[in-house]
């Protein structure tokens, strides 16, 4: 039998974002093999999702860090890896991942070899830091890779200046529409009263990672300035800065309009009780959770940003000028970390329940063309193509 690796620095990666990938994959006659470092899962707590996938898993010793020489060793066990099992087939994916993957492979003479950037670190606006340092790597590592796929087109604009044989612009990992299920009220009133959320209150939903580059306290501080005391903050995710956050609720004696769910595997569900969705992130690649608040009706408030502004279709000139401004489907604004903007724009849309309505059901239809079918198309080309070279 045919096998394929896949190689991701955190372990929850695959489970979360990967699955139609790995049955695709496996329709085409592979066994499918997972390298990553299974201590640090990540979107859950543990790698129960994986049992009973058929996926074979090998323990690498990945850490994030770019910086750390500890990823060496990763390196070596990729090498060890790849010369016993043979591959036909590798698939890399988050940056560590893809750094060590494409070199491992490229001593061992491993082909072809995939990569999906799901956001390279170097975007219009990042630190000069971070073109100094990824721009160059990445463009070098290019000449080790077969097919580069870019999840949103700023990525796949610059990309297609690199080296590598094909560049694909692939729409996100494919939303699975199947699984929405628009609810009763009598559902919807059960799943607040099994979060603890009195109904009469107006929910504004945020779901990622308590990370600082999800930026969810811009958001809490934004509550603060609003007084309509029905409005109700749920932020679901777990991460680093849960304390801290916390922390910071507590001290702006928000503790009655701020609600920290942490990890929720019934996501779908508590989109369903929200009147609007936001998404403060610093920077994205093409944000999931945005994706799948749109698809279910959701109107959305977000900062603009790569990655967001695909969804949104938004592509404004650089010479217009905006804290934010309305679009088909919510609102944009300008700076990931503007507060007062943030208020303003939850203010705009709650006073407005028809325009609510109207934005989500525009998001719902912009949700489509981001499918999985579309996606596994796409895929499933890119993946025979690499057959018949």
């Amino acid at each position: 039998m045919k096998k394929a690796l896949l190689v991701t620095t955190v372990s929850g990666f695959v489970p979360q974002f990967e699955m139609n990938n790995v049955r695709l994959l496996q329709q085409m006659g592979y066994e499918i093999h997972y390298a990553s470092n299974y201590h640090t899962p990540s979107y859950g707590k543990d790698n129960s999702r994986l049992d009973g996938t058929g996926i074979v898993r090998h323990q690498i010793d990945f850490v994030r860090s770019p910086y750390s020489l500890k990823n060496w060793k990763a390196y070596k066990q990729l090498k060890i890896l790849m010369e016993k099992e043979h591959f036909q087939l590798v698939h890399c994916h988050t940056p560590m991942g893809g750094v060590m993957a494409r070199l491992a492979a490229h001593a061992t003479g491993t082909v072809p070899l995939f990569y999906t950037a799901h956001g390279f670190h170097f975007y219009k606006g990042a630190p000069l830091v971070n073109w100094l340092f990824y721009y160059p790597v990445e463009k070098w590592l290019s000449r080790y890779t077969d097919q580069l796929m870019c999840i949103n087109k700023e990525d796949y604009k610059r990309a297609s200046k690199f080296h590598a044989r094909y560049v694909d612009y692939i729409p996100g990992v494919g939303i699975d529409l199947k699984k929405i299920r628009y609810v009763s009220e009598t559902d919807i009133d059960k799943k607040k009263a099994e979060l603890g959320i009195p109904t009469d209150k107006k929910i504004v939903l945020s779901a990622g990672e308590l990370i600082k580059r999800k930026n969810h306290e811009s958001v809490i501080r934004a509550i603060a300035r609003i007084q309509d005391e029905s409005l109700l903050y749920v932020i679901c995710g777990q991460g680093e800065l849960a304390k801290h956050l916390a922390d910071v609720v507590k001290k702006m004696m928000l503790e009655d309009r701020v609600l920290f769910t942490g990890y929720r595997s019934d996501i779908f569900e508590i989109y369903q009780i929200a009147d609007l969705y936001i998404f403060p992130s610093f920077q994205e690649g093409l944000p999931m959770a945005l994706l799948e608040a749109m698809a279910n009706r959701l109107p959305v408030i977000c900062s603009d940003i790569r990655g967001s502004r695909d969804l949104m279709d938004e592509d404004t000139p650089d010479d217009v000028k905006a804290r934010w401004r309305i679009c088909d489907g919510g609102i944009m604004v300008d700076k990931a970390d503007d507060i007062e903007a943030y208020a303003e724009a939850i203010e705009y849309f709650l006073k407005d329940t028809e325009e609510l309505k109207v934005c989500g059901k525009r998001n719902a239809l912009k949700a489509e063309k981001f499918s999985r079918e579309c996606v596994e198309s796409r895929m499933k080309d890119i993946y025979k193509r690499s057959n018949t070279d």
